[in-house]
């Protein structure tokens, strides 16, 4: 029976009855006149769709478990439960008939090593020394009984209770059955001709439109989706991210630079060249081309005899230990984006030598790369997100309050700061947040005032001080997308579904 039979026979049933009870018995005349139900409930609910549609029929939905009997469950309605037969197989106390537990398991195999608890546990047996007996001289084989019933009516009258037990054992499986209750609609008719979608010229010429059943327009309908471009939630999170640097009054620095030289990315910063970071095996460096162009000459020699002896008024004693020019010249793919701070902080302690300094907001995000292990949280090329602020009588309570405005605006207001270390800040603060995911507090960032054996190189006057931080992109993007494994954000992992139905992020 196709979908327009099946249609016609639900309106011909309601013009007849008024409603239809039950989908389950809803039965057109056999072609031997043996009424047969209409069994395919994915037909049913498709005509009734369709009819809905029209207003010519409402339906409502119900559902209704019934049960029918595993293999083991049918040999049991058929021979008895397994206690049954255990204490069939037992003879009476005092019949001069012995039975040994281990004779029971010769003759009854299987059976009686699951039915012999059951036995036990319903006092149809006893047990002195290895030898077994009745307790009882009848018995109601409830477990039969139950099995039976439900083979005939796929329900038993027992409840809910009999019927766990029954699945427990494994002894029944659940099928959940779909039924409809169908009542005439509002534009209730038997005449189903298929309505017109479109309005033709030949319609308007012989004013047949004017007789015609015309299909209604959904405007509910979702639209076909469109193949269009889709940003990733990384590159949204940084859009935001990027709103809020500009809405604060930052303008963004060059990051094209993504290979970089030891000087800018170490020496400038601070960093001794005999520090663990410059280890090949947290640092990629370049092998073709290894050197790069030599720095200003005046301010190598500055930054060399910070490194060495410190600072000229004695406050800062430098490390101590020989400074290396090759060393300083090695290449390397950039471990963070403070080597770009480093560059704009001189140009800009440069030009504040010719035309007096300024007060500055800089900011970039952009890739960094580290020789790490990867895992759920931690990659070898990821985005750091940079800020700088550059100004007379900057403190270090002015740095954790910007961190608390500027996160909070990101949507991350639980925060907690961890003193730290860094080479070229002093003090230095982890920033934490809650990850609700993970169920923990992450690490999202690092922060500092910049040291003065670092700003006083580039030619900041006296007074001036700058305070910055840095934080990885992806782990705030983590937290905003609910993602607990960084591979499922950046990698071969990524679902491209997954991209494209991401939802806007609003901080």
């Amino acid at each position: 029976m196709d979908s327009s039979e099946l249609q016609q026979l639900i309106v011909e049933t309601l013009a007849k009855d008024s409603v239809i009870p039950d989908t389950r018995k809803l039965s057109p005349l056999g072609v031997k006149g043996k009424a047969t139900p209409v069994e395919d409930p994915n037909a049913v609910i498709s005509a009734l769709a369709s009819l809905a549609s029209r207003e010519i029929v409402s339906y409502e939905q119900h559902d209704t478990f019934t049960y029918f009997l595993t293999a083991e469950g049918a040999q049991i309605a058929r021979d008895g439960s397994h206690e049954a037969l255990v204490w069939a197989a037992v003879p009476t106390k005092g019949s001069g008939q012995v039975i040994t537990i281990k004779q029971l398991q010769d003759q009854l195999g299987q059976t009686a090593k699951i039915g012999q608890g059951k036995a036990f546990k319903n006092e149809w047996v006893g047990k002195e020394g290895d030898k077994l007996f009745k307790k009882v001289a009848t018995i109601v084989d409830t477990t039969k009984e139950e099995l039976t019933e439900v083979e005939k009516t796929g329900t038993l009258k027992g409840g809910e209770k009999a019927i766990a037990e029954l699945r427990k054992r494994k002894l029944l499986e659940q099928k959940k059955s779909l039924w409809y209750s169908v009542k005439q609609g509002p534009a209730f008719t038997t005449d189903l001709r298929k309505p017109e979608t479109d309005l033709t010229a030949e319609m308007i010429a012989t004013g047949s439109w004017k007789n015609s059943n015309f299909k209604q327009y959904n405007f509910d309908a979702d639209g076909t989706p469109t193949n269009g471009g889709a940003l990733h939630p990384l590159m949204k999170v940084r859009e935001e991210v990027k709103g809020i640097f500009f809405e604060m009054g930052f303008a963004e620095m060059p990051t094209d630079a993504f290979v970089e030289s030891c000087f800018w990315n170490f020496d400038a910063l601070y960093v001794p060249q005999q520090h663990p970071a410059r280890e090949t095996q947290d640092t990629f460096y370049v092998s073709s081309p290894a050197k790069a162009l030599a720095p200003p000459r005046d301010y190598l020699e500055r930054v060399a005899s910070y490194h060495i002896r410190g600072s000229p008024d004695g406050t800062s004693r430098g490390y101590q230990a020989p400074f290396s020019l090759d060393e300083s010249h090695r290449l390397l793919l950039r471990t963070h984006t403070t080597a770009v701070s480093a560059r704009m902080l001189y140009a800009l302690a440069q030009k504040g030598k010719k035309e007096g300094f300024k007060p500055a907001k800089l900011f970039s995000i952009d890739r960094v790369f580290r020789n790490e292990a990867v895992d759920a949280t931690h990659l070898a090329e990821f985005h750091q997100v940079e800020g700088v602020v550059a100004d007379r009588g900057l403190t270090l309570g002015d740095l954790i309050g910007f961190m608390q405005t500027f996160f909070a605006k990101m949507g991350l207001p639980n925060l907690r700061f961890k003193p730290a270390y860094n080479p070229y800040t002093e003090p230095s603060l982890e920033i934490f947040c809650w990850h609700p995911g993970l169920g923990k507090w992450v690490e999202i960032g690092n922060s500092g005032m910049f040291r003065p054996e670092m700003l006083e190189p580039m030619g900041f006057p006296p007074g001036v001080r700058v305070h910055g931080w840095g934080l990885g992109l992806e782990r705030p993007t983590m937290i905003r997308y609910g993602i607990t494994n960084i591979r499922s954000l950046v990698g071969h992992k990524v679902s491209i579904e997954g991209v494209e139905k991401s939802p806007a992020v609003r901080f």
